[in-house]
């Protein structure tokens, strides 16, 4: 019971940040450029009233959740789950009649179980190496997901895995400006899809796509023959739920941010300060941390903008908040904001480090005033995480907040009882059906 009520709430949001992404310049690129190339009608494009093949809505819809980051993050995993869960679902339910909202729960499950436990195996080092991990490792959520939507039997599934492993792709180097960043997500949603649709037909895979030692999944990722865990891959499954351990986002930017975010909320509610005090800002944190999202700020584009950990403490301290509002294509040039930006430093923290993966996102953070003092906040784990999971009616809140400019009252409130009611909807075609404008 727990798992499903879970399940429900971290697919409310899922579905909430793709409604937000639907009217974005660069999910607008996408969806053009697919329509004109693509004839069928085969599956809903969310938040709006196109139509597109299974494969290419599977491609947009995960697009659209990844599109502003604000989805969801499972940190031991380093994934966004539901960006690459949820598209083949709900691709699979519109296409092939008859599946149930409790059917579909079931399905989501099975992807927001597996691509985790892909992830803790490779550990954080696979997005140290500039492997964009929530595409490498998110195929193996999306394959997963769609496989049990089809019902596939187990060897059917090993083979969409390893169809699905083979399509593996995603560098960290999007992050410096590129809108590409954004499509790795739906990228890996659209891989799983086409791993389950043909395997169920007899197409095979990979089928050791883990164990091989020579070109498999964890000896090519990480570039050894032992800086991958395998065991993880079925540690405790069926007993502990990783889908319990995903966090969600309240602020709109990379999740590697939110905990020096959080810090410094603390620190101001402490001991407020002026701007005109502040000499620098000192964060200390893992090596991910420092090569993911600490480098100088430059203005390429929203993407950087949303990455970069200077810039983002930079429109906390001069907007009060680092949501949605705060992201305008304006704000990327801002100059106050980046002159603020060249006061916030990144360092290593070896001791964070050495805690492993499940501390990555841990931050020190050192505000320095110009009167000398020095005032510290440390942070495990952000506002929303595992730790500290939000509330349903923070989570509902969000979700309106994020479609209020797309969907009437009305229809916002018909998903959000959909979504949470799901497991008593006779057909999953309902809920997409609220989805289309």
């Amino acid at each position: 019971m727990e798992v499903r009520q879970r399940i429900k709430l971290l697919m409310l949001d899922a579905l909430g940040c793709a409604i937000f992404g639907a009217g974005l310049p660069w999910s607008r690129i996408l969806r053009e450029t697919l329509a004109a190339v693509d004839a069928s009608k085969g599956a809903a494009v969310w938040g709006t009233g196109d139509r597109l093949s299974a494969p290419h809505a599977a491609l947009v819809n995960g697009t659209l959740v990844q599109s502003f980051e604000l989805d969801d993050v499972h940190r031991q995993g380093v994934l966004h789950v539901g960006a690459v869960t949820l598209p083949p679902l709900l691709a699979i339910a519109e296409t092939r009649p008859g599946m149930t909202g409790r059917d579909l729960l079931t399905a989501a499950v099975a992807g927001y179980e597996i691509g985790p436990r892909v992830g803790m195996c490779m550990g954080p080092e696979h997005i140290g190496q500039g492997w964009h991990s929530g595409a490498t490792v998110g195929v193996f959520s999306a394959a997963a997901g769609a496989a049990a939507a089809l019902g596939l039997s187990p060897e059917q599934t090993v083979h969409a895995l390893g169809i699905a492993g083979t399509q593996a792709a995603g560098l960290m180097a999007a992050q410096y400006g590129a809108m590409v960043k954004r499509m790795h997500a739906g990228r890996a949603a659209q891989s799983g899809l086409y791993g389950a649709l043909l395997a169920e037909r007899g197409f095979t895979g990979i089928a050791d796509v883990f164990e091989s030692e020579y070109g498999g999944f964890c000896t090519t990722f990480s570039r050894s023959a032992d800086r991958f865990d395998r065991a993880q891959l079925t540690k405790d499954l069926g007993t502990r739920f990783e889908t319990m351990r995903i966090s969600l986002k309240f602020y709109s930017c990379v999740g590697s941010n939110h905990t020096t975010l959080d810090a410094i909320r603390d620190i101001r509610a402490r001991r407020p300060f002026a701007l005109d005090e502040l000499d620098r800002i000192v964060v200390h944190g893992s090596q991910v941390t420092v090569d993911h999202v600490g480098w100088p700020y430059r203005p390429d584009s929203m993407t950087t903008a949303q990455l970069n950990l200077p810039f983002c403490v930079a429109t906390l301290l001069l907007e009060g908040d680092v949501s949605v509002d705060q992201f305008k294509p304006e704000s990327i040039h801002d100059a106050a904001r980046i002159a603020l930006s060249r006061k916030v430093e990144t360092v290593h923290d070896p001791a964070i480090t050495a805690l492993g993966s499940g501390f990555r996102h841990k931050a020190r953070v050192d505000v320095h005033l110009r009167d000398g003092s020095v005032h510290t906040e440390t942070r495990e784990a952000p506002r929303g995480s595992e730790q500290s999971f939000a509330s349903a009616e923070d989570i509902v809140g969000k979700f309106k907040t994020l479609t209020r400019g797309r969907l009437a009252p009305q229809r916002q409130q018909a998903l959000v009882d959909a979504v949470l009611g799901m497991d008593e909807l006779k057909s999953a075609k309902q809920l997409i059906e609220l989805l289309r404008l």
